[in-house]
C-alpha cells in the first residue's frame, strides 16, 4: 500500500522485518518512562508459528517504513474459536463475521489510519464484516488500549499506550464497545465484616488446596474447564485450548510458588481458583528487552533472591453453576483470602487485579468491598466493514 507522501506499508516477511516488528516500540517510548520494553525473545516466540493460537486462528502483519526506518505496524487476525462463539450474546452482532486487529503502533495519527486501513482491507477480503481490538492476538492475551493511567508502568502481560492513540483510533471511525479495568490492592487489606461472614460460611462446604506441581497437568486441565465455564457467558468469550493452557502451565511452573495458584473444591469437586503472578515487568524494566550476555543472571537473582514487590492476578473463576448463589462471592473471597496470604507471606505489597470487564458488577463490588481502586482503563474498539 503505498500513499503519495505517505510510508510504504507492506506484509511482514523475512527475519529483518520481523526484527524491526518487534523493535519498534523501542523508538516510539524512548522518552517515555513509564514504558517497560519487553523481552525481545518472549515477543518473538509469542509471534512465532509454535504459538498455539495460530493452530485455531489465520493472521497477517503489517510494517509501515519511511525510507528503510520504521514507523508503524499493525496485525490482522481471524480467530475461528471466537467466530464458533460469535453467536447471539449480549454485546455481539449477531452473526455478523468479525475480526481482530492488533501490535498497533504509530508514529503519527496518519500512519495509524492508514495501518488500520491495511488492515481493514485484509479483513474483508477474509469475509470478514466488522472488526474489533486491540488484541495482541487474542482476548485471552494482552487485549485492550490503554486509555487511563499513562503514568504508572503496565503490570506483566498488560499493555501501555501513547495518549494520543485513542483519538487516533476513533478519527479512523472505530467506536469503544467495552472498557476493561485494572485494579490496584494493597496484599495488607482488612477483610471486611461481610468477606468473613461469606468465609466463615463457604468453608463449611468448600476446601482449599495449592498447585499440585508434580499433577500439574492434570491441575492445568482443572484450571482450564473452571475458566472456560466460568466465563462462557461473558461478553467475547473464547475458550481456553489445552495446547494455550499449557503455555499458561509452562510460566506457572518458572515463575510461582504452589500456594500462588489456590483451587477451591465444593464436596471434593472443582469450583473455583485464583492465580497470582509476581510482576516480572519489575525485574527486567532496565533489561533493555535483552537477556544476553548478563540479563538472565539479572533476572535470576531478582526472582530467585530478591522477588518482586508486587504481583498481577491475572487468573480467576467460579463456576457459574454458583454465580446465583451465596457460594459465588463466598467461593471468590475463599481464593483471594488464601492468595493473598500467600503473596504477603513472599513479601509483596501491591498487587494489580487485572482485567475486569466496566460492566461486571459483581466482581467489581468484590473488589471495592477489599479496598482495590481502578487506576488503569483498557478500551476495546469496533468498525463496521461493510461495503
Amino acid at each position: 500500500m503505498m500513499r503519495n507522501g505517505s510510508p510504504r506499508i507492506a506484509p511482514v516477511s523475512g527475519r529483518p522485518a520481523w526484527r524491526d516488528f518487534i523493535a519498534l516500540p523501542w523508538t516510539l517510548y524512548a522518552d517515555d518512562p513509564a514504558w517497560i520494553p519487553p523481552l525481545r525473545l518472549e515477543r518473538s516466540q509469542h509471534l512465532s508459528p509454535r504459538n498455539p493460537f495460530f493452530r485455531h486462528a489465520r493472521w497477517q502483519a503489517w510494517l509501515a517504513r519511511e525510507g528503510e526506518r520504521a514507523v508503524g505496524r499493525i496485525s490482522a487476525q481471524i480467530d475461528q474459536l471466537f467466530l464458533e462463539h460469535q453467536g447471539e450474546r449480549q454485546g455481539e452482532r449477531h452473526g455478523r463475521p468479525c475480526g481482530y486487529f492488533g501490535m498497533l503502533e504509530a508514529r503519527d495519527a496518519s500512519v495509524l489510519a492508514a495501518l488500520l486501513e491495511t488492515a481493514e482491507a485484509w479483513l474483508r477480503q477474509q469475509g470478514m464484516r466488522a472488526v474489533r481490538g486491540p488484541f495482541n492476538l487474542s482476548i485471552n492475551e494482552e487485549c485492550g488500549l490503554l486509555v487511563d493511567g499513562f503514568d504508572t508502568p503496565p503490570y506483566i502481560m498488560m499493555g501501555h499506550a501513547l495518549p494520543w492513540y485513542g483519538k487516533a483510533v476513533e478519527d479512523a471511525g472505530y467506536r469503544g464497545i467495552k472498557d476493561l479495568l485494572a485494579y490496584r490492592i494493597h496484599s495488607s487489606f482488612p477483610i471486611p465484616p461481610v468477606m468473613d461472614k461469606l468465609l466463615n460460611r463457604t468453608r463449611r462446604r468448600a476446601t482449599l488446596r495449592p498447585l499440585n506441581r508434580k499433577r500439574l497437568r492434570e491441575d492445568l486441565e482443572v484450571l482450564r474447564d473452571i475458566f472456560n465455564d466460568a466465563w462462557s457467558g461473558n461478553w467475547g468469550f473464547v475458550p481456553f485450548t489445552a495446547a494455550e493452557f499449557f503455555e499458561i502451565g509452562r510460566m506457572l511452573t518458572l515463575l510461582v510458588d504452589d500456594d500462588f495458584v489456590q483451587i477451591a473444591e465444593v464436596d471434593g469437586s472443582p469450583a473455583a481458583f485464583m492465580v497470582a503472578l509476581p510482576n516480572i515487568n519489575e525485574a527486567i524494566a532496565d533489561l533493555d528487552g535483552r537477556l544476553f550476555p548478563l540479563g538472565w543472571l539479572k533476572l535470576l537473582w531478582r526472582l530467585k533472591v530478591r522477588y518482586p514487590a508486587t504481583a498481577r492476578i491475572p487468573l480467576m473463576g467460579v463456576r457459574r453453576r454458583f454465580h446465583n448463589s451465596f457460594l459465588g462471592p463466598g467461593l471468590a473471597f475463599l481464593v483471594i483470602e488464601a492468595v493473598r496470604n500467600a503473596v504477603v507471606r513472599r513479601g509483596i505489597g501491591d498487587v494489580e487485579m487485572s482485567w475486569i470487564l466496566e460492566d461486571n458488577e459483581g466482581m467489581r463490588n468484590i473488589i471495592e468491598t477489599l479496598g482495590g481502586v481502578a487506576y488503569k482503563r483498557y478500551r476495546l474498539y469496533e468498525k463496521p466493514l461493510d461495503d
